[in-house]
């Protein structure tokens, strides 16, 4: 049996690079060099068990870029239109020359707060149910704290601390344990049980400041009033967390760092010990 890896399918947040319409050198340099220089919004994939998390606009061509062939079960983790804007992907499950007779069938697991927010924004809820309507998805609501199981390992989604938000602990069947929390972990302390895991994926949090030079970048006290994490605050986590392994992922556009600057930023980071790395899409971790 493969081992189970991890796949940042997506490593950008709300703002993907390149930016459309955007000539700025870090949008320039991954339109002519692609990954790992190019960020596709945010989603992950969990080869082995074959588990998605969350579907932004791009996931046909991330799911196609990573050449995946099945998909056992799509989890999401909140609302947001950058985690649910591509759900029609699931069109792929249409039986097309076969008169629909043979539809592929994906199950969508919604954790109990996101079943919630599903049914009032966007109209998420009603496009899942038509598509449930015509037999390629099956809504499968969660109780809190269930646990789903799989061949190779189970998840079990993590409610944070902001209203129906949910990261998502993966625990193998060879005794591995990994966090993947695409987004929103503003003002989550992590539990006792969920310390020291192999691999946690987090967002990174917004510089405030420069994170070279410390000129500030936001005003003071923006982030805090629209309840978004920072950079320091996404470290303080880490620090509680006690991860084995750490990766930042939801890498924003605006925040004007390329690849090779985010590597640089790695070796600045050493000395604190927290074994972290910034995430690039397409990267596999094993677990």
């Amino acid at each position: 049996m493969k081992p189970i890896e991890i796949e940042i399918l997506g490593s950008a947040g709300a703002v993907p690079t390149p930016r459309a319409l955007c000539p700025c050198p870090v949008c320039s340099e991954a339109l002519e060099k692609g990954p790992p220089f190019s960020r596709c919004g945010p989603s992950y994939f969990i080869h082995g068990p074959n588990i998605l998390i969350d579907t932004p606009e791009e996931i046909r061509i991330q799911l196609t870029r990573s050449r995946i062939s099945a998909i056992e079960g799509c989890f999401y983790s909140h609302w947001h239109p950058d985690h649910v804007a591509g759900r029609r992907v699931f069109e792929m499950n249409f039986d097309f020359t076969g008169g629909f007779a043979n539809n592929r069938v994906t199950p969508i697991y919604l954790p109990r707060g996101v079943a919630e927010d599903f049914r009032k924004m966007l109209g998420i809820w009603d496009s899942l149910k038509y598509m449930e309507t015509r037999g390629i998805v099956k809504i499968i609501e969660l109780k809190e704290d269930e646990t789903v199981q799989f061949k190779q390992c189970q998840v079990t989604p993590i409610h944070l601390a902001a209203p129906n938000m949910y990261a998502f602990l993966i625990e193998t069947t060879h005794g591995t344990r990994g966090i993947i929390a695409p987004d929103e972990v503003y003002r989550w302390v992590p539990p006792e049980r969920f310390r020291g895991v192999d691999i946690a994926i987090l967002q990174s949090g917004l510089f405030e400041r420069d994170p070279f030079t410390g000129e500030r970048r936001l005003p003071e006290g923006l982030l805090e009033d629209i309840g978004e994490m920072n950079f320091e605050m996404t470290i303080t986590l880490l620090q509680q967390l006690g991860a084995k392994r750490s990766i930042l992922s939801h890498l924003e556009e605006p925040e004007a760092l390329s690849h090779t600057r985010y590597q640089e930023l790695e070796k600045k980071l050493a000395p604190l010990g927290l074994n972290v790395s910034f995430a690039y899409d397409m990267q596999r971790i094993a677990i």
